[in-house]
């Protein structure tokens, strides 16, 4: 079962990965980063519990903080119009 729900997830990031590509939009493109980030924090979940592997769950966990502070960055720079050099 965590298998099949961790193949669907995998199918779930092809089909951003598409997105991401044809996103109009430097915000479109973050959003898909986001859901690569999400997504790979629960396919490495799933992957942690069927395969009887918790170090995988150390791997989603950095991940995911990963993928928060990629958006955080992304939020500032947007938010403000301005380059981390200016």
């Amino acid at each position: 079962m965590s298998l099949g729900v961790a193949l669907f997830l995998l199918v779930n990031l092809v089909v951003a990965l598409v997105a991401a590509a044809r996103g109009p939009t430097p915000a479109d493109r973050m959003l898909t980063a986001l859901l690569f980030g999400s997504t790979g924090v629960g396919v490495l979940a799933l992957l942690a519990h069927a395969m009887g592997m918790p170090a995988l769950v150390d791997v989603a966990l950095t991940l995911a903080l990963l993928a928060a502070i990629v958006g955080i960055a992304f939020a500032r720079r947007a938010w403000h119009g301005k380059t981390p050099n200016d």
